[in-house]
């Protein structure tokens, strides 16, 4: 196999700087969806997703017996969404319910929307 070398003649400055620009003004959003897409990268936690958009709340024995997992991991990957802001909690009498955070909907819809049902778009 052939190793592939950069030669280049003259350097596009003006391309250069102004992809540099670019990069550093979404510097802020690269760091949010790289962060949810580590966090979405997760089975168990893509899965607490797409039923949170499904259902619009879940409690975490809801989201227990439906993955068939124990609560202690389901909260675990739980806190993780929470602490990244992707989900809230609410309380009712005894019961905490979880749904998505609407201020981060497009990001998390955008990912979610790549899941295939029977071939069609959820």
């Amino acid at each position: 196999m052939r190793k592939q070398i950069c030669i280049r003649l003259e350097a596009d400055v003006e391309q250069i700087m102004d992809c540099r620009t670019s990069i550093k003004e979404l510097d802020t959003s690269l760091n949010f969806v790289s962060a949810v897409l580590t966090l979405a990268g997760n089975k168990v936690r893509l899965q607490i997703l797409f039923l949170l958009k499904r259902e619009k709340r879940l409690c975490v024995c809801d989201l227990s017996d439906i993955l068939e997992m124990n609560v202690s991991a389901i909260s675990q990957h739980l806190r993780k969404l929470k602490d990244r802001d992707l989900i809230y909690a609410t309380k009712e009498a005894q019961t905490i319910f979880y749904a998505l955070n609407k201020d981060k909907l497009t990001t998390i819809n955008s990912i979610l929307d790549l899941l295939k049902k029977e071939n069609v778009l959820i």
